[in-house]
């Protein structure tokens, strides 16, 4: 059984000649131009389609997939999720990872533990990481690679830059 990973949705059709807007729920964006072929769910099973082009739409992307060129073939992955296959994804250049890599991860900055991460969400500028506390207070933080010093999704380990400040307070 192949293992998929979940990087978005897709949301709206967008102009005429079969392109679909896609909702990302990880930091796959600087991937997305490799891609060659991803999977979409249809009634619990995984159909695999190409990607003929990406197009870069203000801060969003909408995806063409081969043999879907007009807005009526494509209508068909409207509300529809977006997968990669694990092996596709672990063979993708540069910082990727999924959200569910990420939920459950316990954060630390040096050697001092600052929590778990329970939620990930997409935010106009930037994903965010819910992190809860060991006394239960949550707190948001940017999940930008620049904060990041290193990730080990095995593990379920993230380690933030020592110079990162965040507001744990609330």
């Amino acid at each position: 059984m192949k293992d998929y990973f979940l990087i978005g949705k897709l949301t709206s059709l967008f102009g005429r000649n079969g392109f679909v807007k896609i909702e990302l729920f990880s930091n796959f964006s600087e991937q997305l131009n490799e891609l060659d072929k991803v999977f979409i769910d249809f009634w619990g099973d995984k159909k695999v389609f190409y990607v003929e082009e990406v197009k870069h739409v203000g801060n969003a992307f909408a995806l063409k997939f081969n043999n879907f060129n007009d807005e009526r073939d494509a209508g068909v992955f409207i509300g529809k999720d977006l997968f990669v296959a694990k092996d596709d994804f672990e063979n993708l250049p540069g910082n990727t990872f999924s959200f569910n890599d990420l939920i459950g991860s316990k954060v630390f900055q040096g050697n001092a533990e600052i929590g778990v991460i329970t939620d990930v969400f997409t935010a106009p500028a930037n994903d965010v990481i819910v992190i809860k506390k060991n006394n239960e207070k949550e707190f948001l933080l940017p999940l930008v690679l620049e904060f990041i010093e290193e990730f080990d999704p095995e593990k379920k380990i993230l380690i933030l830059k020592k110079e990162i400040a965040y507001d744990d307070e609330g």
